[in-house]
């Protein structure tokens, strides 16, 4: 349902309300390499994530949901603030007038909401809301013997809890990744209930944390299934090219419920090549073939192969590409060869309906455009994209920075938020670790340079580095400025980065957009560097003299100015301007300009392609850049 703002303005703003659960440790959640142990998630219990899973026979479970709102949280908490035995994840039905036990909810009279879906665009009154909302749907189920069954979670914001039967199969905390929990035992033949309450509530210890310039938009938002897997089953994969050759097939199948020796295949049909091994006593066997004629990804040419790995009784059909990217000084190397990243910053903003992006139109109108622009590369910003964004990107060309919501002033001083990131990071890495589109890993965002924050950072890189040596780390930085006429890139994080990223925005933040044409740029590292950030806001149809704010051609002098200035940086690599499109962000709300939008888009939310659009545009496609 679309959503009138000015309608949704006139409802007040609800205030933040209900306690999270308290700190729980989680009981067996580490079947796999990229799954949290209980020891480092607090909140999270009982989930994995199951590689591949959108490559795998569903039922899926999107639709109408049965919904209700719960500002203080009464349907999980009591009113000393404990668990309640008989909360509203019992899916209990009243009968009518007659009936005389005690109850509070009904689901089946309960208004729905679509999953998947933010509720803040679908129902006006929900557009500030921020706590908690109860889903419920009814499943018909023949259970097949032999076979196991996981509750798939493209995500839900912020925390959610889920229950089958009545019973709790799992919680998470992170908003943005994708989560499997084990319902084998739960789900019965017929008739069954699903329950699951998502809370969207800022918290100073979350990640993100209180402050963030994007909408904080809540519920199921990506699509929810059934996933059936045999009792000895695939639960990760990690294949690459090597860089040494670039014409060996490496990696490992990670398989639950293997015993040792058991064999596993790894085979690419297309070009008759393949190989097998066995598992060791750890689960995991080592794969490693050289196919000829192997054709490498790169964006122009996004060669994907069908790639089928084998395990007992369990079987994924995959489409993988297989690439190389590295650096050399101050070079991005891509199958060995020097490239330069024509980007744009994309927010997972639904083009034209708003709201959250879950589909696959919306993924195709979002990159279809950034390909119109000329662009090789997108960062997809702040957070974790649908898996359909990358999946698409592989299919497209386009190379893409993944960012974990690190965002400006995170707890960094506290361990339980950088386990937190950590988790968030094994998630991130373990949905898309065998993403050809994947060249980046982003582990923050504008964040203070405090010795604090520092050693988090930094802890973070090494982390990516044991998941994934495959791809490049990187961050958005904050530059610093040396009187009106130069900026230093020195961030001490710099240290831990293969890829410097910067954001910069002269002419909005500060000075005019000529003050680009006199600055001086001093980088202290012999790295590469992206200009992950720069930019301004311009209104769609708004039109005036380049020195009127707010106008498209005001906003198109910015990059005017911009690109030359840029252009003589010598170690600058690649650009991801900011961005794509406006998105709604609550810090935006001059009437008659922003109304809850950040404008800094290229084209409007609803499509209008501005005049900046144009500039950059010919800017890429005129071969902008250094290399490739």
């Amino acid at each position: 349902m679309g959503l009138s703002w000015k309608k949704a303005l006139s409802v007040a703003a609800m205030l933040l309300c209900g306690m999270s659960a308290r700190a729980q440790r989680p009981a067996g959640a580490g079947e796999v390499d990229a799954t949290v142990h209980a020891a480092d998630a607090p909140f999270t219990e009982n989930t994995t994530v199951l590689e591949g899973a959108d490559r795998r026979p569903q039922t899926s479970l999107d639709g109408e949901w049965r919904s209700i709102v719960d500002p203080y949280f009464a349907g999980l908490y009591s009113f000393h603030h404990e668990i309640k035995k008989d909360g509203w994840f019992k899916d209990q039905r009243w009968g009518g007038v007659g009936d005389n036990r005690l109850f509070e909810y009904d689901f089946a009279k309960s208004p729905t909401l679509h999953v998947p879906g933010d509720w803040n665009t679908q129902r006006d009154s929900l557009f500030f809301y921020e706590g908690a909302l109860w889903y419920q749907r009814d499943v018909e189920w023949t259970p097949v013997a032999g076979k196991r069954v996981f509750l798939h979670v493209g995500s839900a914001n912020y925390k959610s809890w889920f229950w089958v039967n009545g019973e709790k199969v799992c919680q998470h905390e992170g908003g943005f990744t994708t989560f499997d929990c084990e319902v084998t035992a739960q789900l019965k033949a017929g008739a069954n209930s699903i329950v699951a309450a998502v809370n969207n509530q800022r918290l100073p210890d979350g990640v993100p944390t209180l402050e963030t310039d994007w909408w904080n938009y809540g519920g199921l938002t990506r699509s929810v299934a059934l996933v059936e897997v045999p009792e000895s089953y695939i639960a990760g994969y990690d294949l690459h090219v090597d860089r040494a050759t670039r014409t060996k097939i490496e990696g490992w199948v990670q398989v639950v419920g293997a015993k040792a020796g058991e064999r596993v295949s790894v085979s690419l049909p297309e070009l008759k090549a393949g190989a097998t091994a066995t598992v060791g006593a750890d689960g995991r066997a080592a794969v490693s073939f050289a196919p000829r004629g192997l054709e490498l990804w790169a964006p122009g040419a996004p060669k994907l192969y069908k790639v089928d790995l084998m395990a007992g009784k369990d079987a994924i059909h995959e489409e993988m590409g297989f690439k190389t990217i590295e650096t050399r000084g101050t070079e991005i190397l891509l199958n060995g060869k020097p490239i330069f990243l024509r980007g744009i910053c994309i927010h997972a903003e639904a083009p034209l309906r708003t709201g959250r992006v879950n589909s696959e139109k919306d993924v195709d109108t979002l990159l279809g455009w950034a390909q119109e622009l000329g662009a090789n590369y997108v960062r997809l910003a702040h957070y974790p994209h649908d898996e359909k964004m990358t999946r698409a990107a592989d299919r497209m060309g386009l190379l893409v920075w993944s960012e974990i919501p690190t965002y400006w002033a995170i707890a960094f001083d506290n361990p339980a938020v950088l386990a937190k990131a950590k988790q968030q990071l094994h998630e991130e890495i373990a949905r898309d670790r065998n993403k050809a589109s994947i060249g980046l890993w982003s582990i923050a965002n504008e964040t203070p340079s405090t010795p604090a924050r520092t050693q988090f950072l930094t802890a973070l890189a090494a982390e990516v580095r044991l998941l994934d040596r495959e791809r490049l780390v990187t961050a958005a930085l904050l530059v610093r400025g040396v009187g009106e006429h130069e900026k230093v890139v020195d961030d001490p994080l710099g240290a831990a980065l293969d890829v410097v990223g910067m954001n910069e925005y002269i002419g909005w933040y500060e000075g005019k957009p000529e003050t680009a044409d006199t600055m001086h740029w001093t980088i202290k590292y012999d790295k590469p560097v992206i200009v992950s950030e720069f930019g301004g806001e311009g209104k769609a149809g708004l039109h005036g003299a380049a020195t009127d704010r707010w106008t498209e051609e005001y906003e198109a002098a910015i990059y005017q100015h911009q690109l030359p200035m840029l252009a003589k940086i010598p170690q600058v690599r690649g650009l991801s301007p900011w961005i794509l499109m406006d998105f709604r962000a609550p810090y935006r709300q001059l009437p008659g300009m922003q109304d809850y939008f950040n404008r800094k888009g290229l084209i409007s939310d609803q499509g209008q392609k501005k005049a900046a659009f144009g500039v950059l545009q010919k800017a890429y496609l005129g071969g902008y850049g250094k290399a490739d």
